[in-house]
């Protein structure tokens, strides 16, 4: 490819990746049924005036396979911590013991795994509308290279064709993602 056209080349495929990125971020907080602390990385708490991520405010683990344990560095922040932990839309009841917030998972329905199955399905297909627009993107854009630089039509079917295939590739990483993450949903 040549350089001029390299560098559209270079951003869609930039773009692509970030997609990528971001629909792992989002699935990461798609609880599965196993504890995982990048569950609460979404959590916003009240603190003193301001929303603070809840990993700024305390530490976050998974001693077993169906609990979450949170300890705030300051224990006066406990309540608000619940009280965000509750209102997260997680579908998780915090206990409070005076010194760390547990948080046990329990066990998903039938009907709530099928519900976290569509929801993935749409945040995949979000994903995929957003690697499209960057390849039309990328498309207008060596047009327009093309056309300003009076090159070839044969160097823009080229990149064209580059830019078909880095986008099959991306949405064939965003279809293997949905695919892993429907199993781990899926599986009691």
């Amino acid at each position: 490819m040549i350089p001029e056209l390299k560098a559209h080349y270079d951003h869609a495929k930039k773009e692509m990746d970030d997609a990528i990125d971001y629909l792992k971020r989002e699935f990461s907080h798609v609880r599965a049924g196993k504890a995982t602390t990048s569950l609460l990385d979404g959590v916003k708490v009240n603190y003193y005036g301001s929303q603070t991520p809840l990993n700024q405010l305390a530490s976050v683990s998974a001693p077993e396979a169906r609990l979450l344990m949170v300890q705030p560095y300051d224990k006066g922040s406990m309540q608000e911590i619940e009280k965000a932990i509750m209102s997260s839309g997680l579908g998780l009841n915090p206990n409070n013991d005076g010194s760390v917030i547990r948080i046990p998972l329990p066990m998903l329905t039938e009907e709530r795994r099928q519900e976290l199955v569509k929801h993935s399905r749409d945040v995949a297909e979000k994903a995929r509308i957003s690697i499209r627009n960057y390849r039309r993107e990328a498309n207008e854009s060596i047009k327009k290279t093309v056309d300003d630089d009076n090159l070839s039509e044969d160097h823009k079917f080229a990149a064209e064709e580059d830019i078909q295939t880095l986008t099959n590739d991306s949405i064939k990483k965003v279809d293997k993602l949905l695919e892993k993450k429907e199993k781990e949903i899926l599986t009691v």
